[in-house]
């Protein structure tokens, strides 16, 4: 169970004006969706389709994907059993706060890698095909919000993209149709940055209160499973 005092620190810190008893409800709810026993799925978790990126580390024509799909067996040590079932329990995360909150594109991230290499993985998502990492650098963070939040700790939420770009934010598109956004990072007890929820719209103004409920509440829900993923360093 999610501790009130836990999300109302989350709140706080994030700057999220929000109702917390929404928010309690929703972390119930979706720690409840954790604990269930899931049933068999023929769905691949380890595997998803990427766009194609140009020399610039950017994403190439919109719906040009490469010819590979992005493997993340890799980051397991092969396709383990353990692994399935903690994306199988993110998956099902996704799917439960996506029935509330009706984003076009919803997914997960965890930080993987030091310095330099540290980057964002994304391991489960709602939508269409998009970038499965994001570099972890200061470079990157001026033209990527989930670079960004994944740096800082700080969420940021986005009601109209073509207003945040024309005041100098940074924004990495994909997904021409986006125009409004939420990201904000999971974190530790001790505030590290363990990954990276971010939510996305082709609605101005979208996300209202009721919905960054259910994204905070999946936020601090998060930080329990990413931390317990079984990770083995790629050779």
């Amino acid at each position: 169970m999610i501790a009130a005092q836990t999300l109302k620190a989350y709140l706080r810190e994030q700057s999220l004006e929000l109702e917390l008893d929404s928010v309690q409800v929703a972390a119930l709810t979706l720690a409840a969706v954790l604990a269930a026993q899931k049933p068999e799925t023929a769905r691949d978790v380890f595997r998803f389709p990427v766009p194609r990126l140009g020399e610039n580390g950017a994403c190439s024509l919109f719906d040009e994907l490469d010819d590979a799909p992005y493997d993340l067996s890799a980051w397991f040590g092969g396709e383990t059993d353990e692994a399935r079932g903690a994306l199988i329990d993110l998956a099902a995360l996704i799917d439960s706060t996506n029935r509330q909150v009706g984003a076009d594109w919803l997914g997960i991230y965890v930080v993987r890698g030091e310095g330099e290499a540290s980057r964002l993985v994304k391991l489960s998502y709602h939508g269409r095909p998009s970038r499965a990492e994001f570099p972890l650098t200061a470079d990157f963070a001026e033209v990527s919000n989930n670079s960004r939040v994944g740096l800082s700790g700080w969420g940021v939420i986005i009601d109209d993209v073509a207003e945040w770009c024309a005041l100098g934010g940074g924004y990495y598109q994909c997904d021409p149709t986006v125009t409004s956004e939420v990201c904000l990072p999971v974190l530790d007890a001790e505030g590290r940055v363990l990954g990276i929820i971010d939510a996305e719209s082709s609605q101005r103004g979208f996300f209202t209160p009721e919905r960054q409920a259910w994204l905070a509440a999946l936020a601090v829900v998060l930080a329990e499973p990413l931390a317990a993923l079984p990770f083995v360093e790629p050779e």
